[in-house]
């Protein structure tokens, strides 16, 4: 809703706002600028994985990443890579895996969903679905276009968490074909729900995926549908990849431990 620093220091002087905390060192992070209030940033992957190489938000960020009292990386590779870009803040740059927490409906109808779909003319039990909101009008009138052509697909609208999670929870795997990422909060998900997980191999999804252990992850689409295929006929690794996945999660990414660290930090603003 606001797009300059100006209306945040309106706001935050309006509404007597002690503290800030900021995800995406560029686009919430730059809002904060020359803030009157102490703030911290999380950063959000598209920042360090690609904002980065622009010259003029390069300037930006590391502007802001000055002002912040800390930064908060998903993993230890992130908070490398921001530190080599701006190392005077490496010494306030904390590692905080994401925490997950699944509470899936107990009702949901796929067919409410795909009721109208075209199904796919070769394996009628096969679909993909892409669930989410647009956010770029032009990229998603280019998806509607190759959806309508493409038997099988179907693009669904967003929908709450819990029904969400409860569709998820009614597909053999979840996909992410992200080509960037900072930590994907839908793998999380999927695997706290012991949905295999099919995603691009990128340093995002590697991060939180060990190939063929707690996941797949695929190059290119060729090798997502060998993988896919294999994951479908092999239940037994389909089983083992899931119960490992189930395990990581909860020693890696407990809400609670990331509560606990956020609380500290935030504090820390004071």
């Amino acid at each position: 809703m606001y797009e300059s620093p100006t209306e945040i220091a309106n706001l935050t002087s309006t509404e007597k706002f002690d503290a800030a905390l900021a995800i995406h060192l560029y686009k919430g992070g730059r809002l904060l600028q020359g803030s009157r209030i102490p703030f911290g940033i999380i950063f959000g992957g598209t920042d360090i994985n690609e904002d980065i190489r622009c010259e003029e938000k390069h300037r930006v960020m590391g502007a802001v990443l000055g002002e912040a009292r800390f930064a908060v990386a998903f993993t230890v590779k992130m908070k490398e890579l921001a530190a080599a870009e701006w190392p005077d803040a490496s010494k306030k740059i904390y590692v905080q895996t994401q925490g997950i927490k699944t509470m899936p409906s107990e009702t949901f109808d796929w067919f409410r969903f795909l009721q109208n779909a075209d199904w796919h003319r070769k394996d009628p039990s096969v679909h993909l679905g892409i669930v989410g909101p647009a956010v770029d009008p032009l990229f998603t009138s280019e998806v509607k276009e190759k959806v309508k052509r493409t038997p099988g697909v179907h693009l669904l609208q967003e929908m709450p968490q819990d029904v969400l999670h409860a569709a998820m929870k009614r597909c053999f795997a979840v996909v992410n074909s992200s080509v960037s990422e900072g930590m994907s909060a839908a793998i999380l998900e999927a695997m706290d729900l012991d949905i295999p997980v099919l995603a691009r191999n990128i340093p995002g999804n590697a991060a939180i995926i060990k190939h063929k252990e707690t996941g797949l992850l695929f190059s290119d689409p060729q090798e997502f549908v060998v993988l896919s295929k294999s994951l479908m006929n092999d239940p037994i690794m389909e089983r083992e990849i899931v119960t490992r996945a189930k395990d990581y999660v909860k020693k890696h990414h407990s809400w609670e431990s990331e509560r606990k660290a956020y609380q500290n930090l935030v504090l820390s603003l004071q």
